[in-house]
């Protein structure tokens, strides 16, 4: 029997007189036709499975799609996605364009008759007119003319109502599109609250259409941010910033912040005017 195998393994040639290795004998360990690892045919032609031993040793990938570094991965849940948070965009920017509208036309009214009441005012402590008619409605001026907030109001709300229809349409926009459109909100943000601020401290009235429109802008800004941390993916979830703001809205804390936020507004407002708005 030991003959006959060592013929089977080893066999001259005809031509050279070397001699070969037939397919199949057996080999040293360590040889090609040994497994050492996943998948390797071996003597038999087929695939082992490698044991406990072996499948600890090999390292783990992470699913398509997804970065396997800590803290890249995408914000999941239905309040992250893109139809959610451009939606609510949407939603106030909307409103914020019908208040600068509203605020317009009264703007407009005011001008044709100077004496006339508006709609809006009610009372000395909230009056359309008496904020219409400071110089911080129309602070703004260029070549000896002034124009009234609202009007820019009116161009800036119909671009972040185009913006909002792009993100919920899934059509993907460059990242410094991105990032002027945040940069815009933040500018409108500030704007809006430094006319809140005017209003309530220095000019001593409050304007409905105006408080409105510094709510309406307010949530704006809160939805434009979600967006970009989490569709636009600014800033890089790489970064440090991007990790932990991501982290900020993976738990959900956006929620409490947002309404903290608002109840910090309204507290502002029933302090300076409380005892007039509840009357």
């Amino acid at each position: 029997m030991s003959t006959t195998h060592n013929k089977a393994a080893s066999t001259p040639d005809a031509t050279t007189g070397s001699r070969h290795t037939v397919p199949g004998s057996p080999k040293a360990p360590g040889k090609p036709g040994i497994l050492g690892t996943s998948g390797t045919p071996g003597a038999s032609g087929k695939p082992r499975t490698p044991n406990a031993s072996e499948n600890s040793r090999v390292p783990a990938e992470a699913p398509a799609g997804i970065s396997a570094t800590p803290g890249t991965a995408p914000v999941r849940g239905w309040r992250h996605t893109a139809a959610w948070t451009y939606l609510i965009m949407l939603l106030s920017s909307l409103a914020a364009l019908i208040v600068s509208f509203a605020l317009s036309a009264e703007t407009l009214q005011l001008a044709r008759h100077p004496h006339q009441q508006l709609s809006c005012d009610i009372s000395s402590a909230v009056s359309c007119s008496t904020v219409a008619q400071s110089w911080q409605a129309e602070f703004i001026h260029f070549a000896g003319m002034s124009f009234p907030n609202a009007f820019f109001g009116i161009a800036a709300e119909s671009v972040f109502v185009t913006v909002a229809v792009l993100g919920i349409s899934r059509i993907a926009v460059p990242r410094w599109f991105a990032l002027c459109t945040w940069l815009g909100g933040l500018a409108a943000l500030l704007y809006a609250y430094w006319l809140f601020t005017q209003s309530m401290y220095v000019i001593n009235a409050l304007c409905p259409w105006c408080l409105g429109l510094m709510f309406a802008t307010t949530v704006q800004f809160m939805s434009l941010t979600h967006a970009t941390v989490c569709i636009q993916r600014i800033p890089s979830p790489s970064s440090s910033a991007g990790r932990v703001l991501r982290t900020y809205y993976r738990l959900n804390i956006d929620l409490l912040a947002d309404a903290v936020w608002i109840i910090i507004l309204i507290t502002l407002i029933l302090a300076k005017h409380g005892s007039v708005l509840l009357r």
